[in-house]
């Protein structure tokens, strides 16, 4: 009995998660650091090849977001040459203090493992963000906008050169709830092969 229980919940959670965006958060609202270490512990549990555990997070909060904000916005404008864009570089102060907190994601390398390896760990370490998120009733989403691919980031996260700046995961309260999702039917993308 207590293992349908179990079953029940973490489906439930699985299909209740959605991204909810900055523009959808409670304004002010702040989650307890509390809530967000858990988030990170439970990121820490994903499975990684060789156990490498190449997730790398910083977290923004309090005045911690103007910094980031002020910081994202200057590597930005310095290194954008002729893409830059006055809308994006408003978003880049902007976005950082719509929410209670920000993680920037990183992915430290390791010379004997796979890239692919440690990029789908990471990934796999952001859906248990996702999910715990997601149980405690917190919105947030993955962005890989911003300032995510430019070198120049990457020492603000004590990046290395190797290393990869993966986005940056906005948290708040949602305030408006995101859109029910139903995905294609899954009997399209499966292939069985039995003998």
């Amino acid at each position: 009995m207590e293992q349908t229980s179990q079953v029940q919940v973490i489906n439930e959670i699985i299909e209740k998660r959605r991204s909810t965006f900055t523009s959808q958060f409670e304004p002010g609202k702040v989650i307890p650091d509390e809530i967000i270490y858990q988030l990170l512990f439970n990121a820490n549990q994903a499975p990684n090849h060789k156990l490498t555990e190449p997730w790398r997070f910083t977290v923004f909060s309090g005045n911690g977001l103007q910094k980031l904000a002020d910081q994202q916005a200057a590597i930005y404008k310095a290194h954008a040459g002729t893409k830059f864009k006055q809308g994006r570089y408003d978003s880049l102060l902007i976005t950082p203090m719509l929410c209670s907190h920000v993680i920037a994601i990183g992915m430290k390398r390791h010379a004997d493992i796979p890239e692919m390896e440690e990029i789908a760990a990471v990934a796999c370490a952001v859906q248990n963000i996702y999910l715990t998120a997601t149980a405690y009733g917190i919105g947030g989403y993955w962005s890989t906008g911003g300032i995510t691919f430019y070198e120049q980031a990457k020492s603000l996260f004590n990046l290395e050169a190797d290393d990869k700046l993966m986005g940056f995961f906005n948290l708040g309260y949602a305030r408006v709830p995101s859109a029910v999702r139903t995905p294609g039917a899954v009997e399209e993308k499966i292939m069985w092969v039995r003998e």
